[in-house]
């Protein structure tokens, strides 16, 4: 395969965590927007993204396939919990 097709590919496996995680991030913000929040906006969308990688690695590694709808429902459901947790929601 060459590498730009590689990159191609790379790219859009990531794309779901990577758009998913600057949504979140960005939304904590401005639904609570008087909120002091644990991390800066661009830690949370790290961490994130970090942990969407890991999902989608391990969905594509468990059922063998890529774009699963389960692998996104965990996908969702992760890193949701994981911004509720940086955000603070077990505060309120």
């Amino acid at each position: 395969m060459p590498i730009l097709d590689f990159l191609n590919h790379l790219l859009n496996f990531a794309a779901p965590a990577g758009c998913l995680a600057v949504l979140l991030a960005g939304g904590a913000r401005l639904v609570w927007r008087k909120k002091s929040h644990l991390l800066p906006w661009y830690h949370m969308a790290s961490i994130n993204f970090l942990l969407g990688i890991l999902v989608l690695a391990l969905g594509l590694v468990l059922t063998g396939q890529d774009g699963r709808m389960g692998t996104y429902a965990v996908l969702v459901l992760g890193m949701s919990t994981c911004q509720w947790l940086m955000s603070g929601g077990w505060r309120h």
